[in-house]
């Protein structure tokens, strides 16, 4: 049965806590990208304030895992894992 991304990532975001922690990280944390990202493209953007909203949001990620119980189950190891995973099904 090949890995799916979405049971991957539903099975490591089951704690209503971490749901509600994550809805507010994500937007903060593509704020925060997008300042940082505005700033290098001349758009007079704050990217202090862009690193900061960036911190702020992983840190909401990392108290959300970590209330979970699976503080190593973080979505950049689960895309890791499933892109890994894939590469050798399309090998074969």
């Amino acid at each position: 049965m090949p890995f799916s991304l979405l049971k991957g990532l539903k099975s490591t975001h089951r704690n209503p806590t971490n749901r509600i922690l994550h809805l507010i990280g994500l937007p903060i944390y593509v704020t925060g990208i997008m300042l940082i990202i505005g700033y290098f493209m001349n758009l007079n953007t704050n990217p202090n304030i862009g690193v900061i909203l960036w911190l702020v949001a992983v840190c909401l990620f990392l108290i959300g895992h970590k209330i979970e119980g699976n503080f190593r189950a973080m979505t950049l190891i689960v895309l890791f894992t499933y892109f890994s995973r894939k590469a050798k099904l399309n090998r074969y």
